[in-house]
């Protein structure tokens, strides 16, 4: 059955599933990222420390430091933080997934479960995935301080490169209506990898990973990392697919059984 009910309807539902998304894409990041980013700590304070001891080294005698500066917010705040962060952020990406199936669903006729699952892969692809693959996350011991505004605006180039490619294969799907599905898939598929090596080839590259870092506990933030967003994406989509059957379920009527006079 055709995705149904109002704007208002519908963002109600991708709020309360961006809201669990959220939620549990936060406990991953808990359970499976904080290791990794307390390890690249570590090794970032270590490095802090022994520049410090050779600067101490080098200083006048009788010259003594003042204060260590303390962090704005401790670990444990920012831990209990990530919650409250990743939860505001599944209300506001439900509220758009939500906005989105709106009109998506006048140009669809798939189902609304399988609606909110192709939506919920295409924006995983667009925004996630195609960023990742050319900028990869970094833990907190990696990165110049001095590139992070040009580092986030090629970011924000990969993600707009991102949409245009999922745009230009659903376009390139749906020209070839009348081909058999598979030749369509392939084409949209395509498509959208045609697009992102492109992309690919004209953004520049950026590698700020020092050779003296763990390379075993960059690829596991990575993959945590990239863990943490598939599972807000994948919950997004199951729980809006999950409440749009359950709604769909309970507005059919229950049909009486015919009764005929024997």
């Amino acid at each position: 059955m055709p995705l149904i009910g109002s704007l208002k309807t519908l963002l109600l539902r991708g709020l309360l599933a961006g809201l669990i998304a959220g939620l549990l894409a936060a406990t991953v990041g808990y359970f499976v990222g904080e290791p990794k980013i307390e390890a690249a700590i570590a090794i970032e304070e270590a490095a802090t420390a022994k520049e410090k001891a050779a600067d101490h080294a080098q200083e006048p005698a009788g010259h003594t430091h003042g204060d260590e500066e303390e962090p704005l917010v401790s670990r444990s705040g920012q831990q209990a933080g990530q919650f409250l962060a990743l939860g505001l952020a599944g209300l506001a990406l439900g509220a758009i997934f939500g906005s989105v199936a709106y009109f998506a669903r006048r140009y669809s006729t798939l189902s609304g479960p399988k609606l909110a699952l192709g939506l919920a892969l295409a924006g995983w692809a667009a925004i996630v995935a195609v960023p990742f693959f050319k900028y990869p996350a970094n833990p907190p011991a990696v990165g110049d301080p001095d590139t992070i505004n040009q580092r986030t605006l090629l970011w924000l180039a990969a993600v707009l490169l991102g949409l245009a490619a999922v745009g230009i294969g659903v376009y390139v799907y749906k020209l070839l209506a009348a081909q058999l599905d598979t030749l369509r898939l392939i084409a949209g598929v395509g498509a959208f990898v045609l697009i992102v090596v492109l992309g690919y080839i004209l953004l520049p590259g950026i590698n700020e990973v020092t050779d003296d870092f763990p390379a075993a506990l960059l690829w596991q933030f990575r993959a945590a990392s990239l863990g943490e967003t598939a599972t807000l994406w994948a919950c997004l989509g199951l729980g809006f697919a999950a409440l749009t059957e359950f709604a769909t379920r309970g507005s059919t009527p229950v049909r009486e059984p015919v009764t005929t006079a024997g």
